[in-house]
């Protein structure tokens, strides 16, 4: 029998190939498969961690990058428009005024300090211009005659008898509110007035307004609220009791037209005509101020009055 020890492979002489990690089936000195070779290492949990912080840092500032750029892109070009008020950022609306206690164009329920000082120097600044139409002018639209507009639960007229008279009786079971009888010293003619309250008798003491409401009318008065006109009828500043007889002489004129009968009480008139019309934004004409001017002129020490008579 021949030898064919050569034939064979691998030859006698030669050890067996080394069995390589990637062949299919290498079997152990034991004959067993041995494990698949361990799979190449991921990355470690804590890294992906890393990773994930770095991308979101970078994300944000990209993003504040772009914002700060739409912010500030007004430089370059167009301004930024201002966000429109969301509903919370909106202010309650006003309510509309209802009561004749309301401001007047000038706040005239109470005297500016700057107000405060010679009647003269007031007169002074006092506007000039002409004399409006008067012929639309009607005693209603200065509201109903003697409001309370002080809520104090009397109406206006007896607020300024009680104000202005002396020995003043008030009729019981109107919570001191309506005069019965009392005394005038009468300021525009200097005579004394018993006031008797009465159908017959009332109308001898009568309240004037010393800034007329026709005059007002034609001087500002036409442009305000009816608010305003019923608040300005009823200001005790503008309010004097009066002989009836001489408020009817007087009628709706101005320093111009008519003065008190009492020339001693021209200087306090005048001053409480400018107190008004300074207070409520009235203006004169140029008759009616030089006239002032002029009675002022002889007393400049004159000052402006509050709302006592």
């Amino acid at each position: 029998m021949t030898d064919d020890s050569s034939s064979r492979w691998p030859p006698a002489d030669q050890p067996p190939p080394i069995p390589q990690w990637w062949d299919d089936e290498v079997l152990d000195p034991d004959g067993a498969v041995p494990p698949p070779p361990p799979a190449p290492p991921g990355p470690h949990p804590r890294r992906k961690w890393v990773v994930a912080a770095v991308l979101a840092v970078v994300l944000v500032a990209v993003l504040g990058a772009a914002w700060m750029a739409g912010l500030f892109g007004a430089s370059e070009g167009q301004p930024v428009a201002a966000p429109s008020p969301g509903p919370s950022e909106t202010s309650e609306p006003s309510s509309p005024e209802t009561s004749p206690t309301g401001p007047s164009p000038t706040e005239p329920s109470d005297l500016s300090p700057t107000l405060a000082g010679p009647a003269l120097e007031a007169a002074r600044g006092l506007e000039v211009k002409g004399r409006a139409q008067v012929n639309d002018y009607d005693r209603a639209l200065f509201g109903q005659a003697w409001l309370d507009v002080d809520r104090n639960g009397c109406d206006t007229r007896n607020d300024i008898l009680r104000r202005d008279l002396q020995d003043v009786v008030l009729k019981p079971d109107t919570n001191g509110c309506a005069v019965l009888t009392g005394t005038l010293v009468d300021p525009y003619a200097g005579q004394t007035i018993d006031f008797v309250q009465g159908e017959d008798t009332s109308q001898a003491v009568q309240i004037d307004h010393v800034v007329p409401l026709a005059d007002a009318w034609q001087k500002g008065a036409r442009e305000w609220t009816d608010d305003q006109r019923a608040a300005f009828a009823n200001d005790p500043l503008n309010l004097l009791a009066v002989d009836g007889a001489v408020n009817q002489a007087k009628g709706a004129g101005d320093a111009a037209t008519w003065l008190p009968p009492d020339r001693d009480y021209w200087c306090p008139y005048a001053a409480r005509i400018v107190a008004v019309k300074t207070s409520y934004g009235l203006w004169v004409t140029s008759a009616e101020g030089n006239a002032l001017i002029g009675i002022l002129e002889d007393c400049p020490d004159e000052p402006l009055p509050t709302a006592g008579p």
